[in-house]
């Protein structure tokens, strides 16, 4: 199964995750199949860069965002049905 999450980057305490399509059983630093974005928490109204249409993609193939993901991608305005 196949889904999308969040990977940290960053040094400590300057936290940036990349939202990233990764196998559900690999770590969360291994390498991913597919990077769409980034995320970074510390910015002014969360500042998130998303490539809608891949995201869109991967999730007609069936990947599926984890809880946070999905909040992202609610609000950068990507249909999760």
């Amino acid at each position: 199964m196949v889904r999308i999450r969040l990977k940290r980057t960053g040094r400590a305490n300057r936290p940036c995750y990349r939202i990233v399509v990764q196998d559900i059983r690999s770590r969360r630093d291994s390498p991913a199949l597919d990077i769409l974005g980034t995320y970074e928490p510390l910015k002014e109204s969360d500042a998130v860069s998303l490539d809608a249409e891949r995201a869109r993609q991967w999730i007609a193939k069936g990947a599926k965002p984890s809880e946070k993901v999905a909040i992202l991608f609610k609000k950068a305005g990507v249909a999760l049905a």
